[in-house]
């Protein structure tokens, strides 16, 4: 149905390669200084410049010409092959800049349609402004030949988010000299102080794609810590405003979707939702954007997975609203191994799926939370402090009988960061507050109120190549003695564990906890890189209301040491050697794990990556205290694996992709393995996708299966298990235009598995394998087969500069209960496409506009 859609909306140009005159020199531009390596000067538009990819209007004529580029990739510090020049100009409104890349090939450029954002294996001009010269920030703003849009905001002198999207305008033109990006770019999306004058950081890259190489003004030096910090200075911009700026987006949604009937028939519910999100520049430097009753329906669906661990499956946020500016919220942990996997704010936790919908489950429960509004605050000030300030409420959900299975909550993430040093040093604070509207519903569930506050600090020193960074947090839950004994119980404490110092507290109504972190590395500077830490976390440290944590009640301790040879030989491009270790303990001193790995991945000299590795983990007397669910710590066993992948050249119109993994066979005869075969395919400029095969088995004979209390005591039982996965990753894209993009995903799913040999603990910490466990009379383990598939096709259309119209078909199919235990491809994927299919259809259209 969407072909007749895509058709009426093409409108593709077709554009040759045309003559241009030669560019002006440098000597026509009197009284600009003439750029050095480091530095230019912008000239100011009298007349604003025709947007055309041409250099032939009068302030191209002005503006001296930048010509001191230079390669750093695959050389640093090498002679480009080709010559490359840029002129920046400006007036009251727009910054200005013209970028002729020189190719004595036009033919050869290498130009691909895509759906703004997407990276493809095309030519590029990035355009890097530091606005603040706090070299610390930056937006970066990258076309290809073809005029495709890339865009991002970069954080802590590196990070990029690329879920930034600015208004802003490039054209480009291929001619007899190769290709050329003319850009527009309004003041009011960048940020920086007011003042008469100013000065920018700046930064121009090329790269050639058809070469692999990438050149730079100034000079990029990759054996060095940092990308902001390296950028040049572009001075002269004078009289520019810093608008007070206020941009609206409303939109409205119209969605059909599936309903259940009574007497199990579907009938289809249509409804429509209203919005907007806005972006208004509070100060210069602060900007505050805010969304009313948002909708995310465009936003591609989260992976199938079936989780049998004892942790929170992690899913990755894909919302724009939150995921633009994500990295002011950053807080590192500051240690060793993974913390924890401690994130003091995880956005998924806005909107979240109802925490009780299984205790009141209707077939009508929705499966996220209702957010009516967020708003977010940020920005950098004149004196260097970086400022995030979020707030978001999110709806109270209702199940079967009207029960609460969401109460209302609001959510509050505070994060300041005062740069020191040149941005080279600095301290942070990051506040979190969750608070919730509970009622008789919910109040012996959820937790009532939950914070958590720490301070983070990190110091370059020694030519900058060394850091050292710390953290301390504290957190605090709060609410009914129930919820407060769940909470514990959860697998995030296990204070029931009979075996640990820990006890539970049936009267508790709060809970509190530390985590503290502490790290050295090396980070640029010659070919040697380290980092050691350690990370420690007490029982009582939860931090879940607002962010992530795996587990508390651990110490890790982490080291890595590695190689870094990136300059070129006659047997690779580039190499990557690195040594890791780690050592984890619980606070009642009980060794958890010890582990070790090397790896090495790196470029061939035809363009091919490879990377492999080996890895052992419980090395010397360790226990996985998680194990049994809050039983007693069952002894590690020493387990080793491999792995092995390489890609071919991503230049090719046909590339793959083959990495596997292979898990040795231990003393209980558990084994693994997994195979990931993959291919890219590009048809013409406009057509691209891949196709991504994944299959693994797997033979575990210590899984967890339940724990039962009798009048013996409580029976920890563990099963045989043995298990196979496939899944099928296909995406497509087709490009129309620069603005007008088809984009599908679609993956179906499939896992089995058959129990067998059911056992309890008998003696968890025995030496031998044999002695740790024993007969246990029960029901047969149920086995299961889980079949899944979801899909999202999406039509994008920019009708305008920041206006946006989405059709969007989604498509679920699920099917649980047939052939448990039994794995056979054919016959499971038959089935699961012979099962209705749930189809969503959703339109959704925003409309841009500046006050």
């Amino acid at each position: 149905m969407l072909i007749p859609l895509v058709l009426a909306f093409q409108a593709a140009v077709a554009q040759g390669p045309r003559p241009t005159p030669e560019p002006f020199p440098a000597d026509r531009a009197p009284g600009i200084p003439l750029p050095t390596a480091t530095s230019a000067t912008a000239a100011r538009a009298s007349v604003a410049p025709v947007l055309d990819g041409r250099d032939d209007d009068a302030l191209w004529a002005l503006a001296p010409a930048i010509t001191q580029f230079r390669q750093h990739d695959p050389v640093e510090d090498g002679d480009p092959r080709y010559r490359t020049e840029a002129r920046v100009g400006y007036d009251a409104k727009y910054l200005y800049v013209f970028v002729r890349a020189f190719d004595p090939a036009p033919d050869s450029v290498m130009a691909f349609l895509s759906r703004r954002d997407a990276r493809t294996s095309s030519d590029y001009i990035h355009l890097m402004v530091d606005s603040y010269l706090d070299r610390r920030t930056g937006f970066r703003f990258s076309a290809n030949p073809v005029g495709v849009k890339r865009d991002f905001y970069i954080s802590n002198d590196g990070n990029e988010d690329a879920s930034w999207d600015g208004v802003w305008e490039v054209a480009t033109a291929v001619d007899s000299l190769g290709w050329t990006a003319e850009y527009r770019i309004p003041f009011g999306q960048l940020r920086f102080p007011a003042g008469e004058t100013h000065t920018f950081g700046f930064a121009i890259w090329r790269e050639i794609a058809r070469h692999n190489e990438r050149i730079s003004w100034p000079l990029f030096r990759r054996s060095k810590t940092g990308l902001v910090s390296q950028w040049g200075e572009v001075s002269g911009f004078e009289g520019i405003a810093t608008p007070r700026r206020l941009e609206v987006l409303p939109y409205t949604v119209a969605t059909n979707a599936p309903r259940p009937s009574p007497g199990g028939a579907i009938g289809r519910e249509q409804s429509f939702a209203f919005g907007a999100d806005l972006k208004y520049g509070v100060t210069s430097n602060l900007t505050l954007d805010g969304t009313v009753n948002p909708d995310f329906g465009q936003v591609e669906a989260d992976p199938a997975v079936l989780n049998l661990s004892a942790f929170e499956q992690f899913f990755e946020e894909r919302r724009p609203f939150f995921l633009e500016g994500a990295g002011i919220f950053s807080f590192a942990g500051g240690g060793g191994g993974n913390g924890g996997g401690t994130s003091l704010f995880y956005s998924r936790r806005i909107g979240r799926a109802p925490q009780l919908g299984g205790l009141y489950y209707d077939q009508d429960n929705p499966s996220n939370s209702t957010i009516l509004g967020a708003a977010k605050l940020t920005g950098r000030t004149a004196g260097g402090l970086n400022v995030g300030f979020l707030n978001a409420l999110s709806d109270r959900e209702t199940g079967a009988g009207g029960r609460t299975i969401e109460p209302r909550t609001n959510t509050l993430v505070t994060r300041l960061q005062q740069d020191l040093r040149g941005g080279n040093s600095g301290v942070g604070m990051m506040l979190t507050a969750t608070n919730r509207a509970l009622d008789d519903d919910s109040r012996a569930y959820l937790r009532q109120d939950a914070y958590a506050f720490g301070i983070d600090a990190r110091h370059r020193f020694w030519g900058n190549n060394f850091q050292l960074t710390g953290s301390a947090v504290a957190s605090r839950i709060s609410g009914s003695a129930t919820s407060m004994l769940s909470a514990q119980r959860s697998a995030v404490h296990y204070f029931q564990r009979p075996d640990s110092r820990l006890r539970v507290d049936s009267s508790a109504t709060s809970m509190t906890g530390t985590r503290f972190g502490v790290g050295i590395g090396k980070t640029g500077g010659g070919v040697t890189r380290f980092h050691s830490g350690v990370t420690t976390a007490s029982a009582g440290f939860d931090v879940n209301d607002a962010g992530f944590l795996t587990r508390a009640d651990v110490t890790n301790n982490g080291n890595w040491f590695g190689l870094q040879l990136q300059e070129p030989t006659k047997f690779y491009r580039r190499m990557f050697i690195n040594l890791n270790q780690w050592n984890d303990w619980n606070t009642d001193g009980l060794h958890l794990n010890s582990g070790a790995n090397v790896n090495i991945n790196g470029e061939l000299p035809n363009q091919w990556w490879f990377w492999t590795g080996f890895n052992v983990n419980g090395i010397g007397e360790s226990f996985d205290d998680r194990a049994s669910r809050g039983g007693p710590a069952l002894r590690r066993n020493l387990r080793r694996n491999g792995w092995l992948g390489f890609q071919t050249d991503q230049r090719s119109p046909l590339s793959a992709t083959l990495q596997g993994y292979y898990v040795l066979t231990d003393v209980s005869g558990s084994t693994e393995w997994g195979i990931d075969p993959s291919l890219n395919f590009r048809v013409a400029s406009r057509l691209q996708g891949s196709v991504g095969l994944h299959l693994s088995a797997g033979t575990y004979d210590a899984q967890w299966y339940g724990n039962t209390t009798d009048a013996a005591g409580t029976h920890y039982t563990f099963a045989r298990l043995d298990q196979r996965t496939t899944s099928l990753t296909t995406r497509v894209d087709y490009t129309m235009t620069p603005t007008l993009s088809l984009q599908v995903y679609a993956q179906p799913f499939i896992t089995a598995g058959d129990y067998s040999d059911l056992r309890e603990l008998a003696d968890p910490r025995a030496a031998r394998y044999q002695d740790r466990f024993q007969p246990f009379a029960g029901p047969d383990p149920s086995d299961f087969n889980v079949k899944q598939f979801r899909s999202n096709t999406v039509l994008r259309w920019e009708y305008r500069p920041g206006s946006v119209l989405f059709f969007v078909w989604q498509q679920g199919r699920g099917q649980y209960g047939r052939d448990p235990g039994s794995f056979d491809i054919g016959r499971d994927y038959r089935n699961l496409f012979n099962v209705r299919s749930d189809n969503t259809f959703l339109i959704k259209g925003s409309y841009w506009f500046s006050l």
